[in-house]
């Protein structure tokens, strides 16, 4: 990482991914081509699952064994630290310059980076709780309703899990006085 400045810990990794609505799950295709797809995807400890049907290319390519990366983005925002009429001042003054660039037109940001090796999820039992685990991130409030969609659900359903072999994470953030936080420093 080139910014170890904005480097965070594993367990901030972990986080991040518990609160990203998707991940982007990218692989090498037949052709040696990169193969990039966002999905709904749930963590328990240091396994990452998600489903798909049973059939299609990202089916044909999730083989048992075949290494991955997984990209997770949350708490994305502009940050508003000056206003127009500060701006101003800075720019007047000869001081905006600096400022524009890293504070103004930027975005604060956290980010995980999993690689880890695909592995199918064979039995109804490890399925079933899988996909409770998903349904139960994604939507909570509808699950009095599972046990009937699951079982429609299972026999047409693959359920895939990610074995987190590394991790790494990445913030860009500000504190209250509009100062970066970095080397982990939290708020």
């Amino acid at each position: 990482m080139r910014r170890k400045d904005r480097q965070m810990s594993a367990e901030f990794g972990l986080e991040v991914i518990d609160r990203s609505d998707f991940g982007v799950l990218s692989l090498a295709d037949r052709l040696g081509e990169v193969y990039s797809i966002p999905l709904s995807i749930a963590r328990d400890g240091m396994s990452l699952f998600f489903h798909s049907a049973r059939s299609g290319l990202k089916t044909d390519l999730l083989t048992p064994g075949t290494k991955v990366r997984v990209v997770f983005v949350s708490d994305v925002r502009v940050p508003e630290l000056f206003g127009n009429s500060q701006l101003d001042q800075m720019l007047a003054e000869g001081k905006g310059l600096e400022v524009l660039g890293s504070n103004v037109f930027t975005t604060e940001f956290a980010s995980a980076i999993v690689v880890g090796k695909v592995d199918v999820v064979e039995s109804d039992d490890g399925k079933r709780d899988a996909l409770r685990m998903i349904c139960q991130k994604f939507v909570p409030d509808k699950m009095a309703y599972f046990d009937a969609a699951l079982a429609g659900a299972l026999p047409i359903t693959m359920v895939y899990r990610i074995e987190i072999e590394e991790i790494t994470a990445k913030r860009k953030k500000f504190d209250a006085d509009g100062k970066e936080l970095k080397f982990q420093r939290m708020e």
